[in-house]
C-alpha cells in the first residue's frame, strides 16, 4: 500500500523569507502529540517563525485529525504527513525471528535500555535505512532532525541549512558520547568488513580518529564514540549516495538490528566519520539543547548574559566524563560561536 500523504499550506500576507530546500522532520507517535507540540512551539519560537520551513512529520500509523490540526496550527510552515511502509517498519525476511526474540529476551533480562523492545528496533533501522527516502521528502536536500519531548534553549539568528550549504557540510551534531557497548558489539567488526571490501568509500582526511583512539586507523577498536542523531541536521543527499546505501544493505544484511540492539547513532556516526571528510562534519557549538537525560548549553558570556540562550551553562554535558566531545575537539578543533 502507497504512503498516506496529507498537506496542510500555510497562507501568508508577506513574501517568504528566502530558505534552502529543507524541511524539518519528526518520526513520532499519535499519542505523543503533547511532546511533539512543546518542541515545535521552541523551534518555532527559537528558529522557525523567521524562516517558515516545511514540517514533515512521519508515522508508523495513521495520523489523527487532532494532530493534524494542532501541529500545523501551531507550525508556521507547510505541513505534510507521511505514514512509514508497512515493508520498511517490520522484520526483514532474512532475520531468523527465534534467535532474535531469545536475544531480546536476554537484553531485557540483563536490563539494557530497550533490550527488549521490538518497536525501537524497527525505528532504529528505519531511520537508519530508509526515512530519507520516503516519498515526502525526495524534494528536499536538507532535513533537521526534531524528536518530540526536547528542549531549545538559544534563539538561532541565522539559517543553519544555509550555512551547512555555503560552508560544503553534510552533517551537525550538538552532543556526542559513546554509545553501550551492549547494544553494538559486532557492528564493529560488520564496519572493519565493509571497509576492507569496500575501501573506495573511505574519505581521505577523514574522522575515524574520533571513533577509533590512539591513531590505529580501521584495524583499531571501537572506542564507542558516536553523535547523539536525536539531534543531527545533514544533506539528504549524503544518506542517498553509493557508499552510505552500500553500507547500510551490508548492516541490513548481518542481522545486528535485531540480533543485537543497533542504534541509528552509531551507523550515523560510523558513517559520517568513515565516508566523510572531517571538515564536512559540523559541531554546533551555539545551539542550547536538552534530549533527557543529558543538555548542553553554549558557555560563552555572549550567548548567557544578552538573553539569547536560557539554560545553566554549568550543567552541560559537554563537560561531563562521558561526553566524547573533547575527542572531537582533538581531531577538528572548537567550532566557534556565531
Amino acid at each position: 500500500m502507497e504512503p498516506l500523504h496529507r498537506r496542510r499550506r500555510k497562507i501568508h500576507c508577506d513574501p517568504d523569507p528566502p530558505r534552502q530546500n529543507a524541511t524539518l522532520v519528526m518520526l513520532v507517535r499519535n499519542f505523543e502529540l503533547d511532546d511533539a507540540l512543546s518542541s515545535i512551539r521552541q523551534i518555532e519560537d527559537r528558529f522557525n517563525r523567521r524562516y517558515r520551513y516545511p514540517w514533515t512529520f512521519l508515522n508508523d500509523e495513521e495520523f489523527t485529525e487532532e494532530f493534524i490540526q494542532l501541529t500545523s496550527g501551531m507550525a508556521s510552515g507547510d505541513t505534510e504527513y507521511g505514514l512509514v511502509p508497512k515493508e520498511e517498519w517490520t522484520w526483514p525476511d532474512h532475520i531468523d525471528r527465534q534467535k532474535a526474540r531469545a536475544s531480546m529476551r536476554k537484553m531485557e533480562d540483563d536490563e539494557v535500555v530497550y533490550g527488549g523492545s521490538l518497536t525501537y528496533r524497527h525505528m532504529c533501522r528505519y531511520n537508519s535505512g530508509f526515512f530519507f527516502n520516503h516519498p515526502l521528502l525526495l524534494k528536499y536536500d536538507w532535513y533537521w532532525r526534531v524528536e518530540p519531548s526536547i528542549e531549545f534553549y538559544c534563539d538561532l539568528n541565522y539559517d543553519p541549512f544555509k550555512f551547512m550549504k555555503d560552508n560544503n557540510m553534510a552533517y551537525s551534531f550538538v552532543i556526542a558520547m559513546p554509545e553501550y557497548p551492549t547494544t553494538i558489539p559486532t557492528l564493529w567488526d560488520a564496519t572493519q568488513r565493509f571497509a576492507e571490501r569496500y575501501p573506495k568509500y573511505i574519505a581521505k582526511d577523514n574522522a575515524i580518529d574520533f571513533i577509533v583512539d590512539d591513531q590505529k586507523g580501521i584495524k583499531g577498536p571501537y572506542n564507542f564514540c558516536h553523535f547523539w542523531s536525536n539531534f543531527e541536521i545533514a544533506d539528504l543527499n549524503f544518506w542517498r549516495g553509493e557508499a552510505y546505501s552500500k553500507y547500510f544493505e551490508w548492516l541490513d544484511e548481518e542481522g545486528g538490528f535485531y540480533y543485537e540492539r543497533w542504534g541509528d547513532a552509531p551507523v550515523h556516526s560510523l558513517a559520517a566519520s568513515l565516508f566523510l571528510s572531517k571538515e564536512r562534519i559540523h559541531h554546533f557549538a551555539d545551539i542550547g539543547y536538552k534530549h533527557t537525560p543529558w543538555l548542553r548549553c553554549p558557555t560563552d558570556d555572549e550567548s548567557y548574559f544578552s538573553g539569547r540562550c536560557l539554560c545553566n551553562r554549568h550543567e552541560n554535558f559537554d563537560e561531563h566524563v562521558y561526553s566524547c566531545l573533547p575527542k572531537w575537539f582533538q581531531i577538528a578543533g572548537k567550532s566557534s560561536i556565531k
